[in-house]
């Protein structure tokens, strides 16, 4: 068994306890046992879990994994979408030009972190789909008075094909994602959907975290994982650095 414990406790730290507490049957998620919870705050058991110190978490042989729950700005978050569908579609496909806007509502600005990295779910989800990118151009409009923002990143491909990613915020807007993949043969306005799963997204991902901790994945896919991590990291680093330059 793998202890763990789960730094915040907001929706997202509640459900993590609520799936290692009940872990899907038969998945390496059953490896997983929840050892304690982490708060800024003193907050009774949660769960039938209880509350233990930062310091206490780091100093117990029994704990091996930490779930970071908190705010986007206390860490570099790192998403994976569900892409099998699409990226058959895309993969029989010549990209000429691409377009994602993203549209998120009711989002306050500070502590979510600068929109490269809280949206690196994005950028994930275009390396996934085109390979090693880079960044020619980005620029970042604010109003502060207004809580808005819009970040606009110019991106190539690897054969210099042009993707354009924007990540607009304010509350009041309505969510929404928004594509135009034009090929040389088709234009891709919607993201097919992809079929259900047996069990949630919270699920899913603590049984593929359960899954990499446990060696039931190859070292060349980790290594590869790992690879693919810095790569958008570093995407997302350059568009701080080019919109923070102007």
């Amino acid at each position: 068994m793998f202890g763990a414990v789960v730094v915040g406790i907001g929706t997202a730290g509640w459900v993590r306890i609520r799936d290692m507490l009940t872990p899907h049957p038969g998945s390496p998620a059953e490896k997983l046992a929840v050892r304690g919870f982490i708060s800024r705050r003193n907050l009774d058991n949660q769960q039938g879990v209880s509350q233990i110190s930062v310091e206490e978490a780091v100093s117990r042989d029994d704990i091996h994994a930490a779930f970071i729950c908190t705010e986007n700005e206390s860490h570099e978050d790192y998403g994976v979408f569900h892409l099998t569908i699409m990226k058959k579609t895309v993969s029989k496909q010549n990209l000429e030009t691409s377009n994602l806007l993203l549209t998120k509502i009711g989002i306050s600005l500070p502590g979510f972190g600068f929109p490269a990295f809280s949206g690196i779910a994005r950028l994930t989800w275009l390396v996934e789909l085109f390979g090693k990118l880079s960044v020619s151009a980005a620029t970042l409009e604010e109003d502060s008075a207004k809580g808005y923002s819009k970040m606009t990143a110019k991106l190539l491909t690897s054969d210099n094909r042009p993707l354009t990613w924007v990540e607009e915020r304010q509350t009041g807007l309505p969510r929404a994602k928004n594509i135009n993949f034009v090929f040389d043969s088709c234009t891709l306005s919607e993201i097919p959907a992809a079929p259900r799963g047996a069990v949630g997204l919270f699920m899913q991902d603590l049984i593929h975290f359960s899954a990499k901790i446990s060696d039931q994945v190859s070292p060349s896919q980790l290594q590869g994982e790992k690879e693919r991590v810095l790569h958008c990291l570093e995407l997302a680093d350059r568009i701080q650095q080019l919109c923070q330059s102007l």
